[in-house]
């Protein structure tokens, strides 16, 4: 975690010299290092459980492209391929303030476009043979003032859902993760929030929900891993 805000903070000052600062969340995007010691710490764990090191393919490190179904390929941030076969795609991303209304749409958009894709190439051989892939999607949110304050929801025909009255877009976060593993979009999605006055503390990141954590994602990661190899 104090790697990410370190990076992030590199980026944005080489941005501000060149001129071309991000606006809103954008710099939390376009810059993609950020995530790297997210990768980095996964493909040690994978390889722990028993994967060869040269199946494992991470943005910057290998091919990390795949086909789709509606578009030729996707690029993920961390592919794991053996013996022929697609084992893992994990999806990493961040959403960083002051932005969040728009930003939060893109972000539930793309993980559910990048689910629909991937899923309907796998069902039509795009991946070669079975078995099915482990698709992970992990989300790191910024905790501040933005994410965490209760935002009102413009007006809609027919009414929104009850569940997402009242709540603050951190908390929309964790109705959507929680939802794209009730409907089976991916087989792990982890969610964390994070200050980054908090970078350098022992405990410098929070769990929103439990069934979200670090824990099941992981457990579920390897499990999947462990019975293939």
């Amino acid at each position: 975690m104090r790697r990410f805000w370190l990076v992030r903070a590199e980026q944005e000052r080489r941005q501000k010299q060149r001129g071309t600062v991000d606006q809103g969340a954008r710099a939390a995007v376009t810059g993609g290092k950020q995530m790297d010691g997210f990768a980095e710490t996964l493909t040690e764990l994978i390889v722990d459980a028993g994967v060869p090191p040269e199946a494992i393919c991470r943005r910057g490190r290998g091919i990390v492209g795949l086909p789709g179904y509606y578009r030729p390929r996707k690029e993920w941030d961390l592919v794991v391929v053996h013996g022929g076969r697609l084992l893992v795609a994990i999806e990493l991303k961040s959403h960083i303030g002051p932005s969040f209304g728009n930003n939060f749409n893109n972000r539930v958009e793309e993980a559910l476009g990048t689910a629909v894709d991937t899923w309907t190439a796998y069902r039509e051989g795009a991946f070669g043979v079975k078995p099915q892939p482990w698709l992970g999607y992990l989300l790191l949110v910024e905790d501040c003032s933005g994410s965490t304050a209760v935002t009102g929801i413009p007006p809609t025909h027919f009414g929104v859902q009850d569940v997402f009255r009242d709540t603050s877009y951190l908390q929309r976060y964790v109705i959507f993760c929680r939802r794209l593993l009730l409907e089976k979009q991916y087989h792990g999605v982890c969610l964390l929030a994070a200050r980054k006055e908090d970078a350098d503390r022992e405990d410098n990141y929070s769990e929103p929900d439990r069934d979200l954590g670090a824990v099941p994602f992981l457990s579920s990661l390897l499990h999947a891993c462990r019975g293939w190899i």
